[in-house]
């Protein structure tokens, strides 16, 4: 297969520096480009990025357009786009979100941070870098606890895509009997999840997962990760997020550093960090970094030796 085709290009814009732009009913965004690939990050509620495209092509992400342009609400919205929670899923997750962020420039990108979360007095900080050519990108997410009592926590990164797209995961090489005696490999299907479900797809080298609009169960799945990235193809794109595998540290959600949920509107590729337990004053997080690969044809299928000539030219097998 022929390697993929470089993104077409932007207006030139050499020193990247952010501009303040409206976008979706809101009109403070900071939009990050360079020429390849562009950034929106709403300083409106958050912290959220909105879009990420490669030239002229379409977001990647997808947005909920009938929550854009608000702010305030009294219960958490999903908005779309890339954001930075709190794991385990519970009332820490779920606490809203929808005040302005600050922000300040960085020797490369910028930060964004908003106010210690009550009651528990978490502060939230997202630092996001475009790389100066190309599509790359580097996230750092942190969770700060401000608060007056220790809590345990891990920093969650849930990129949300547009549908119809497929999801593949790297599985990790077989073992052998009687050579590997222990369990090694984490896969964990919540309760909702049907592993008969006809969009999942368990192959010897790649998982599998497609989002499909028609399809109205949920399903998630936890991994941890030992090749720690993910891919998710829609159209002739290919967007891939890479992140960490600390083997010795403990993850949220019975040992996953990386999960993914479908509906019939989206499927979320998401990141986490190591469950630590933070004194005050402490803080915990995880680094994650993106890129976007344009005219990547679709595979014949999802068999493991399709999956290979797509990902192989990327450098991902």
């Amino acid at each position: 297969m022929p390697p993929p085709e470089p993104a077409p290009k932007l207006r030139s814009q050499k020193k990247m520096e952010p501009e303040i732009t409206p976008f979706g009913g809101w009109n403070r965004n900071l939009r990050l480009a360079n020429g390849d690939a562009e950034l929106l990050i709403t300083l409106e509620v958050g912290p959220r990025i909105l879009s990420y495209r490669a030239g002229g092509g379409p977001n990647v992400f997808k947005i909920y357009d009938e929550q854009l342009g608000g702010t305030g609400e009294a219960s958490w919205c999903i908005r779309g786009g890339h954001r930075l929670w709190a794991a385990p899923e519970g009332p820490l997750s779920l606490l809203p979100d929808n005040a302005a962020v600050a922000y300040q420039r960085t020797e490369r990108g910028v930060r964004l941070e908003n106010a210690p979360t009550a009651p528990w007095g978490i502060r939230k900080v997202l630092e996001v870098e475009l790389a100066e050519q190309g599509s790359g990108v580097t996230l750092r997410h942190r969770l700060i606890n401000e608060g007056t009592e220790p809590i345990a926590v891990a920093s969650w990164g849930l990129s949300v895509m547009a549908p119809g797209g497929v999801l593949v995961l790297p599985q990790p090489p077989l073992g052998e009997h009687p050579r590997d005696l222990l369990p090694r490999r984490v896969i964990v299907p919540w309760p909702y999840t049907d592993l008969a479900d006809p969009r999942l797809r368990f192959g010897t080298r790649y998982l599998s997962l497609r989002q499909c609009s028609a399809e109205t169960r949920l399903a998630k799945l936890g991994l941890f990760l030992p090749q720690p990235w993910a891919a998710y193809h829609n159209g002739d794109t290919l967007f891939v997020k890479t992140f960490e595998a600390l083997a010795d540290e403990t993850y949220p959600d019975l040992g996953c550093n990386f999960e993914t949920f479908t509906d019939s509107e989206m499927l979320e590729v998401e990141a986490l960090g190591p469950l630590r337990t933070l004194a005050p004053g402490e803080a915990t997080g995880h680094t994650e970094t993106w890129a976007l690969f344009t005219g990547v044809p679709t595979p014949a299928s999802l068999a493991d030796t399709d999956l290979d000539a797509l990902l192989a030219p990327l450098s991902l097998v």
